[in-house]
């Protein structure tokens, strides 16, 4: 790291610290030449390869103006965009890759935004799994009642197991 005043190649840490979110490291340097302090940042890269094999950083804000699109008209806020971009993120961090297709993070979209609005999802799978005919449209609303009566048994039950009455 080159001291931003001299240009100097060598200096020392004098003080390391974890942002708030955890996903970088602030450190305070000082310069062995000069005496002068400095901050630096240290993050982890995430390269999204796109179809034409060219790579891009990671972008939050393309992941919530792709699903943007997808929620016009249904009552998601912008701060439920920006923690479903935030989860993407930290899912895909989570596989350890430097890397993802771009495919990929299509695929890890659909998770949250199925759980953030059903209809939203709908639209947003339909454009990205080429949704062709009624059928396929169909099929993700088979396979979306399906889960969620796979749920419904279970919160049907109260907390000490028997079921709960309906007066």
């Amino acid at each position: 790291m080159y001291c931003p005043f001299c240009r100097n190649p060598d200096s020392r840490v004098v003080d390391s610290r974890v942002t708030d979110d955890g996903s970088a490291i602030r450190r305070r340097r000082q310069c062995s030449e000069c005496g002068r302090r400095f901050t630096t940042v240290e993050t982890t890269s995430l390269s999204v390869v796109k179809r034409s094999g060219v790579g891009e950083p990671f972008s939050r804000s393309k992941v919530i103006n792709g699903v943007r699109k997808a929620c016009q008209g249904r009552p998601v806020s912008e701060d439920d965009l920006a923690l479903l971009a935030q989860e993407v993120e930290e899912q895909i961090r989570s596989s350890g890759a430097a890397e993802i297709e771009a495919h990929e993070v299509g695929l890890v979209i659909l998770g949250p935004l199925q759980k953030l609005d059903e209809v939203a999802y709908l639209r947003f799978a339909s454009v990205y799994q080429a949704f062709d005919s009624l059928e396929d449209f169909e099929s993700a609303i088979s396979l979306l009642r399906h889960e969620a009566e796979q749920e419904m048994p279970a919160a049907a039950t109260a907390p000490n197991g028997s079921a709960k009455s309906q007066a």
